[in-house]
């Protein structure tokens, strides 16, 4: 996965709808999430504040932030003892710059 995006969503006469923020949020992983988080922020940069998807996009754009800095847990909870990996204790880096 990098930072490329589909095609489809490139062309200059597609309207981005709450459905392509909805596609990328759907196969994030932990190992992917910034990634996806920054192809999200480029897709809504454009769109005035209130718009529906610019919403959709800035509620996943926190979720899949959280997502990169703290990882997750599938199946058995943490054993208080065990330390955190250190991949994911680390500071998320800032959404980057156009």
């Amino acid at each position: 996965m990098s930072q490329a995006e589909h095609p489809e969503r490139t062309r200059t006469d597609h309207e981005v709808t709450v459905d392509d923020v909805r596609q990328l949020v759907s196969a994030a992983t932990p190992h992917f999430a910034l990634q996806l988080r920054n192809r999200i922020a480029k897709l809504i940069r454009t769109m005035p504040p209130g718009h529906p998807v610019r919403a959709e996009g800035e509620r996943a754009i926190e979720l899949l932030t959280v997502l990169g800095a703290t990882g997750e847990v599938r199946g058995d909870e943490p054993e208080p003892d065990m330390p955190c990996l250190p991949s994911v204790a680390c500071e998320v880096a800032p959404l980057p710059a156009d």
